[in-house]
């Protein structure tokens, strides 16, 4: 296997912020690209598996890559000029015949997303009506977003999409839409019930790949949706994180795949202003929350928790006070949790309170401010970093000012938080909660 580290853009060093608190740290440098995607000044390290499908190649435009006419107005029509920097060293290796597997790592906001899309529509015959790809992820919004994504580059072209989804308008009917988008129960469920035939898969997509691959179910439910295929598939994983554990499975399931990604500490929260704030108890979380709501003017913020209780009580009170907000988890019925989501994209609701279900993926320009009212922790109590790079990395979106406030409210909470700290070697400054005037000019410096 060939390795070889590709520059993005040019490191010319790194720039600074600082607060009138004193604190100074070091940002590197990001471009929004003419494609509204975020340019990362890092390295991209390429690792090819062969040489026959030139991987080392990259393209400077979308017409370089040989689409077909109404799939470049699809991408144009997106508001895509050209590929980003990730895209012009992916979309070579993707569209690449024969076809090669591929495990992606990028951070959030880089074009991910339409890297696999493109791959997926240039690949589909639409005089076939049968499905041709599917695309797993973790969660229905994330499949709705990705459905809306391949439906709007999909526009001029004759190519179907659909969805597989608990609740979805699915069920019971027999799937033959080119391009299948759903979650791994109900994708399983479908094929099984012999609604989703499998003959005709041409490329087979995880999207938040080490959340597939290693979570409770989803990876035992990927690798047999995987086995059901009857022919081999393109396989396509993609990531903004891949743990150890994940990294090592990664390249059995999806065997001799070229591989992209950015070194895994710049994968980072560095265009993330990050912010602790310390409370005396639980109820004093809430008030300093409160607070927070009162002094602060945010587009729209996202809370995570770790129950669903703590959410929709959070939610209800937050709402008797005034404010917007809405809950989101995964006890709500589908449709539910449909028109929560609609109503906070459309900018209704300003706050979001939500457990891990929201944690990846979800494009909201408008979010500002992360708050992680719990800190992340995984079944065994122990802190968990990939999640909260995947929370905090819902704020600051495609080059935007973002920050995330942390809640600790106990000497466990406190060494979970620091433990984050210490693996991202990232400085998490402390917000007092006993001067307000102070909290307000450290934020609003930032917001």
């Amino acid at each position: 296997m060939e390795s070889i580290n590709v520059r993005l853009g040019d490191l010319t060093g790194a720039s600074r912020w600082s607060n009138d608190q004193g604190i100074d740290q070091h940002q590197p440098r990001f471009d929004l690209a003419p494609s509204g995607l975020l340019d990362s000044s890092f390295d991209v390290h390429v690792r090819t598996a062969g040489q026959d499908s030139s991987p080392l190649s990259s393209v400077k435009s979308f017409e370089e890559l040989g689409l077909h006419p109404d799939l470049l107005q699809g991408i144009y029509a997106m508001g895509f000029s050209k590929p980003s920097k990730i895209q012009e060293r992916a979309l070579p290796m993707l569209l690449a015949n024969p076809p090669k597997n591929m495990i992606g790592q990028s951070q959030s906001g880089t074009g991910k997303t339409a890297a696999f899309s493109l791959n997926i529509l240039n690949r589909v015959d639409s005089s076939l009506r049968v499905p041709q790809a599917i695309v797993l992820v973790p969660s229905r919004e994330l499949a709705r977003q990705i459905a809306d994504v391949l439906q709007t580059m999909a526009k001029f072209t004759k190519i179907n999409i659909g969805m597989a989804v608990k609740g979805g308008l699915h069920r019971g009917r027999r799937l033959d839409e080119h391009v299948i988008v759903g979650t791994p129960g109900s994708v399983q469920d479908a094929i099984r019930r012999g609604l989703l035939p499998t003959q005709q898969i041409k490329v087979f997509v995880l999207d938040e790949a080490d959340n597939m691959l290693d979570q409770d179910g989803l990876g035992d439910q990927s690798i047999r949706i995987k086995g059901s295929l009857k022919v081999e598939p393109q396989i396509v994983l993609f990531s903004a994180t891949f743990p150890d554990n994940v990294r090592k499975f990664a390249p059995r399931f999806a065997p001799d795949a070229n591989e992209i990604s950015l070194r895994r500490e710049e994968l980072s929260v560095d265009t993330i202003k990050q912010f602790y704030m310390d409370c005396q108890n639980e109820e004093h979380k809430y008030e300093v929350l409160c607070n927070l709501y009162d002094i602060l003017t945010v587009s729209q913020s996202i809370i995570f928790c770790r129950r669903r209780e703590t959410a929709d009580e959070i939610a209800r009170r937050m709402t008797e006070q005034g404010h917007a907000v809405l809950s989101l988890h995964g006890m709500m019925s589908p449709e539910e949790r449909d028109e929560v989501m609609d109503h906070f994209r459309r900018g209704e609701s300003k706050v979001l309170v939500t457990t891990n279900v929201l944690s990846r993926g979800i494009d909201i320009m408008q979010i500002s401010v992360v708050i992680n009212y719990d800190m992340p922790l995984d079944h065994y109590n122990n802190p968990e970093p990939e999640t909260y790079l995947h929370r905090v990395g819902r704020t600051g979106r495609f080059g935007r000012t973002g920050a995330s406030i942390n809640f600790v409210h106990d000497r466990e909470s406190w060494e979970h938080m620091n433990a984050i700290e210490e693996h991202f070697q990232k400085r998490i400054e402390r917000v007092p909660t006993d001067n307000w005037e102070q909290v307000e000019r450290i934020l609003k410096t930032i917001l």
